[in-house]
């Protein structure tokens, strides 16, 4: 065997610009893992060959993605011959962990029990009942990939089991030249499996059905795949410890399948964290990566079969109002980069330039040019005119969801702060996990500070700015404004609900607008900005209708507990030039 691995080895070579390039952090890892457990020299019908299997794991390592592989040390030396350090994590485990799994004595006692065998005619030359290593290895994937999690030098947002001899049935292609992997965080805001139909009714790849149907919740009649699986990094440990308790579970009753079963029951048993994608009978999972590159794979759960909508990535807008200032362009540009650099490499970005001292304009067009973004000059606009230009021309863009600043609002530079409020002010990955949470609550809105310039989100600063006649009704007892300045028993926000994603804490409830940063779903925007429009509006027309919409349920806004940014002009301009409309 040492001489085909150095035949399939020798026909690669690194070239050295790889070998000292940077890791390439974040987004999606797949993970994968190949043993040499003897399936060559089972009967023809289910024999492979490790040589087959090196010649596909070859095909998937050529995938420009990153990978966390285990394997021994053999191994290793293949596939840092095809790959590099940059994108590729080697993690050397030998076979001998599998033996020494808590459940290898408890798969090999009923491997070889003659009741368990005895269920379906095909078992008993299948590769769970002859080969010993064959159900510990496929049952330990989810071991495996929760292992990965823990090790990850890539600080992955999304990672996914990949089987090493997954290009046996599925073209390469799909990974190499249609780069189908680079759409699935879009699609995937769970766990997810790939399923097939089935309607047999006394084993299910060996795991007897009633019992199957019995720890489901219901009749089972689809099976989840196990060749390729995965989702959301965070989630990964609260699903090994599911699947370490279902396992332990079934196998003390003696009931065995393969992780294909486990899957199944788990997909049944808990649809608030687990979805799905269906492939068709043959249970050919070229399918979902066709509907991945087609754009037409539906994600599903089992709470009614609800189809799970999700706010693609790749469609996020980030828009900044400048004026009169590329120091304080800059300036946040460099925040943004520090704080988080998501915020500047991964949406498509626009500069609203307002200016009125044309001078700056070959600067702002510099720094567009340097960060990517898209230079549109106007007039004058003034702060909420130009918001309103934003929102028309967001509708128009092919967009889900966008950020918005002005220029004079930067990510906080100090880690480890608190604000005046005692909120965090900073948090890492806050790109990623405000677009999650917006998909998960299905907000309009999403506002990024509970601490303001001018006070903060615990007062409801709508009050000052709805029509009287709906503050008299909405707050009786707080009827009147004061005669000049604020009042300091205003009344306080109404929050329906605290919950938190990933470490990071929001609220929802009666949050009002205002013009500090935000995130902003299409759907939000239109009701915001489009149903109804002003000529001249200004953040407290928009401050109040919002609220008022708010309140009726047409709008949902959501708050982070949090306070990443700061108000900072400290390039000023004449005070005559400031518009607000």
């Amino acid at each position: 065997m040492v001489n085909f691995f150095d035949k399939l080895k020798n026909s690669y070579s690194l070239s050295d610009e790889f070998n000292n390039t940077e890791i390439n952090n974040g987004g999606l890892t797949l993970v994968t893992g190949l043993w040499d457990i003897g399936r060559g020299d089972l009967q023809e019908g289910w024999s492979r060959s490790f040589p087959h299997y090196l010649e596909k794991f070859k095909q998937l390592l050529e995938v420009d993605v990153n990978m966390i592989i285990f394997g021994d040390e053999e191994l290793k030396d293949f596939v840092f011959n095809i790959r590099n350090n940059n994108n590729t994590q080697f993690i050397v485990r030998e076979l001998s962990w599998f033996k020494n799994s808590g459940f290898y004595h408890k798969i090999q006692t009923i491997r070889k029990d003659s009741q368990w065998l005895s269920q379906s005619g095909w078992l008993s030359n299948s590769t769970q009942a002859k080969l010993p290593l064959y159900n510990p290895l496929v049952m330990g994937k989810v071991f495996l990939l929760n292992d990965a999690k823990i090790l990850d030098k890539f600080d992955s947002d999304y990672m996914f089991w990949i089987d090493a001899g997954l290009t046996n049935t599925v073209h390469p292609g799909y990974f190499t030249h249609d780069k189908i992997l680079d759409k699935l965080p879009n699609k995937v805001s769970n766990f997810h499996f790939i399923s097939f139909p089935y309607d047999g009714k006394v084993e299910i790849h060996g795991f007897e059905y009633q019992p199957m149907c019995e720890l489901s919740g219901q009749e089972v009649d689809m099976v989840c795949r196990g060749g390729f699986f995965g989702g959301k990094k965070e989630i990964i440990s609260e699903v090994n410890k599911l699947y370490y308790s279902l396992m332990d579970e079934t196998l003390s009753r003696n009931l065995m399948g393969t992780e294909e079963s486990l899957f199944t029951i788990l997909t049944y048993k808990y649809p608030e964290l687990f979805t799905y994608s269906k492939i068709e009978s043959n249970g050919l999972v070229s399918k979902f990566f066709e509907d991945l590159k087609n754009d037409t794979v539906v994600i599903e759960n089992k709470n009614n079969n609800v189809i799970v909508d999700s706010i693609d990535t790749t469609k996020v807008g980030l828009y900044v109002i400048g004026f009169n200032s590329p120091k304080q362009f800059r300036t946040l540009i460099k925040s943004m980069i520090q704080y988080d650099n998501d915020f500047i490499d991964k949406p498509k970005k626009y500069l609203l330039d307002n200016s009125t001292d044309l001078s700056t304009t070959p600067e702002y067009i510099k720094l567009c040019d340097e960060y990517g973004f898209e230079h549109i000059k106007k007039e004058n606009l003034g702060i909420c005119g130009g918001r309103q230009w934003i929102a028309e021309h967001f509708d128009n863009e092919d967009l889900e969801s966008m950020f918005f600043f002005e220029d004079d609002m930067f990510f906080y530079p100090n880690k480890n702060e608190v604000c005046k409020n005692g909120f965090n002010r900073d948090i890492p990955k806050l790109y990623s996990k405000s677009l999650s949470i917006v998909k998960k609550e299905n907000f309009d809105f999403l506002k990024l500070n509970y601490t303001e310039f001018f006070g903060d989100n615990g007062t409801q600063w709508s009050w000052y700015n709805v029509p009287q006649n709906f503050r008299e009704s909405h707050w009786p007892n707080k009827r009147r404004l004061p005669e000049r300045g604020l009042d300091p028993n205003s009344p306080r926000t109404n929050f329906n609900n605290i919950k938190t994603y990933d470490g990071l804490s929001y609220a929802d409830g009666e949050i009002y607008y205002c013009n500090w940063p935000q995130l902003v779903t299409k759907k939000g925007n239109k009701k915001m900005f489009l149903t109804e429009k002003w000529n001249n509006p200004y953040e407290q027309t928009w401050m109040s209708y919002i609220y008022q919409e708010t309140v009726k349920n047409n709008i949902k806004p959501g708050l982070l507990l949090l306070t990443p940014t700061e108000h900072d002009r400290f390039d000023h301009y004449d005070k005559n030039l400031r518009k607000e409309s």
